[in-house]
């Protein structure tokens, strides 16, 4: 077996064993790895019933309901970006990162077992998520494909906004911090077309929203769920995902290094 094959078994090896570890806290903690889902579960819950009405522009709370819970969805991946920046913070500042330098494991196995991590449990908690809008009313007009198509554009959007939080929670000196510098992260499917079309808005807001990340890659979603138009923005979708993650990842890369050397 060559040397190039040994090192990448080893780093599959190494990696499978810190995702297990990083799964493990997940399940030791629901409350905290579940969390994320808890905000857009509440908003959703909200904006429908006590918004919903006067939102949908006459057309219902069930149209409301069926324009908004994309939206959510998509919230409920930025809101995972918190957890993910705590926990790599966490291993970073209390002492188990120089354990792991004194043992013979694959660098780059720390990072991947965190991202593939967080990825898994935000991906349950979207399900939870489209479990109670289903529960509320929600009727998606989506065949196999449309499902199957719609999982993998979050699964690429998890992935991306994960390696972002994980270089946030490396840049963090403490918890508190990992925990405040998602917060931009969070946010911005707020000035999205989440809510409301962007179409709707004063036009510097308007400009704004139709160039930000989470407007296309919102009615992607909705045009998967709901038989809307998707047009270009999947493609865009697609463009930001990538260019999300190499960041991301180039970031991420960067800042474990440089941590890892003092």
């Amino acid at each position: 077996m060559s040397t190039a094959t040994n090192t990448l078994t080893y780093a599959v090896h190494d990696s499978m064993t810190m995702l297990r570890r990083n799964i493990k806290h997940a399940l030791r903690y629901p409350a905290v790895s579940m969390g994320a889902s808890m905000m857009p579960i509440l908003m959703l819950v909200l904006f429908v019933f006590a918004f919903g009405d006067s939102m949908s522009g006459g057309a219902g709370r069930d149209a409301y309901l069926e324009y908004l819970t994309p939206g959510i969805v998509i919230m409920g991946v930025a809101a995972g970006s918190m957890s993910t920046s705590i926990a790599v913070c966490q291993d970073m500042t209390e002492g188990i990162i120089n354990r792991f330098r004194t043992m013979n494991i694959t660098r780059s196995s720390f990072m991947t077992g965190h991202v593939v991590g967080s990825l898994l449990t935000t991906m349950v908690s979207l399900v939870l998520v489209v479990a109670v809008a289903v529960a509320l009313g929600f009727r998606p007009d989506a065949n196999p494909v449309e499902w199957l198509a719609a999982a993998g554009l979050l699964a690429a959007i998890t992935f991306a906004i994960t390696w972002l939080a994980a270089a946030l929670g490396l840049k963090s000196k403490t918890v508190e911090s990992a925990s405040n510098k998602p917060l931009l992260i969070q946010f911005l499917p707020f000035l999205g077309s989440a809510f409301v079309p962007a179409e709707s808005m004063a036009p510097g807001l308007r400009w704004f929203a139709e160039h930000q990340p989470f407007t296309p890659m919102t009615e992607t979603l909705r045009g998967l769920l709901t038989g809307s138009a998707i047009g270009n923005d999947g493609w865009i979708s697609l463009a930001w995902c990538a260019g999300i993650t190499v960041v991301g990842f180039a970031w991420s890369r960067r800042l474990y290094s440089i941590n890892t050397e003092r």
